[in-house]
């Protein structure tokens, strides 16, 4: 009786929410050949073509989305039949700062249900600084953070541009302080917009301190302030105003992983998650 290779199905499967051959090779630890053969095996057994693939891009044939949903389904039955298994259930302890996430956020979860459908997930969001310090206290087994100024050894994920972003309706008066909208202190980029402007001499005044990210984006796109943010996370419809209003340039921060899990289901994860958060910062 002919049967699939599962691992050939889930690579597969990775490709078709990835869809780029680099970023699965990351996130299944192998290389782009390996995957490309690992394909090709999978289609031959099936005898149809799955994916097709350009110099510039990846995307499933018809025949490959029809297989899709056959596929998953393979890798949730495996799953199942492996959850009464000693030591098969495992759950993931993950920190995300508040000011590294874009709207990227239901994929990287799609993305880790689809490779591992049982794993059960705990998520915190936080200011960077305290989630190290929590990952160095042993309470998450990873945290993808903004790195600043800091040489510890982490897996890059993004490098960031930062700047200032205001709604198109924005205007401040002459001669008044520029109105900041930021999350309370420990957040990091509060702490470089305000070094930045008080290195200008630059007066400022705190106009909104929001709880989070998404309060704070609220407040700029409602034309109630500035704000200081990552290119890729800015708030939608807003603009850079930083040549308008001649305000000092920001550094590029790196977004970093740091994990020190060694069990090889959890190492898988975090490579997925590593590789799903590159595709999506790299659009």
């Amino acid at each position: 009786m002919q049967t699939l290779d599962l691992d050939a199905v889930q690579t597969f499967a990775l490709l078709a929410s990835l869809l780029n051959f680099t970023r699965v090779a990351e996130a299944t630890g192998t290389t782009q050949s390996a995957v490309s053969l690992k394909l090709k095996r999978l289609e031959a057994s099936l005898g149809r073509r799955l994916v097709e693939r350009t110099p510039r891009s990846v995307r499933l044939t018809a025949e490959g989305e029809a297989f899709l949903e056959h596929a998953r389904a393979l890798l949730e039955a495996n799953e199942r039949a492996l959850s009464g298994a000693p030591g098969s259930a495992a759950r993931l302890r993950i920190g995300i700062s508040d000011h590294v996430l874009g709207s990227e956020l239901p994929m990287l979860l799609a993305r880790l249900s689809q490779a591992d459908p049982s794993l059960a997930l705990d998520l915190s969001i936080g200011f960077s600084q305290q989630l190290i310090e929590a990952h160095d206290q042993g309470r998450f087994d990873g945290v993808i953070v903004r790195q600043e100024r800091s040489s510890r050894d982490g897996e890059t994920l993004a490098e960031d541009e930062l700047s200032w972003f205001a709604a198109a309706s924005f205007h401040k008066r002459a001669g008044e302080p520029l109105p900041l909208a930021n999350l309370a202190s420990p957040c990091g980029i509060r702490a470089i917009a305000v070094r930045a402007l008080e290195a200008a001499g630059q007066p400022w005044r705190e106009a909104f301190v929001g709880g989070g990210v998404s309060a704070v984006s609220a407040a700029v796109s409602a034309g109630l302030a500035v704000g200081a943010f990552a290119r890729r996370v800015a708030p939608p419809g807003c603009i850079d105003v930083a040549a308008k209003l001649s305000l000092p340039p920001l550094p590029r921060t790196k977004v970093v992983l740091y994990s020190r899990v060694s069990e090889p289901r959890a190492v898988e994860a975090f490579r997925v998650l590593a590789a799903g958060f590159r595709s999506a910062a790299g659009r």
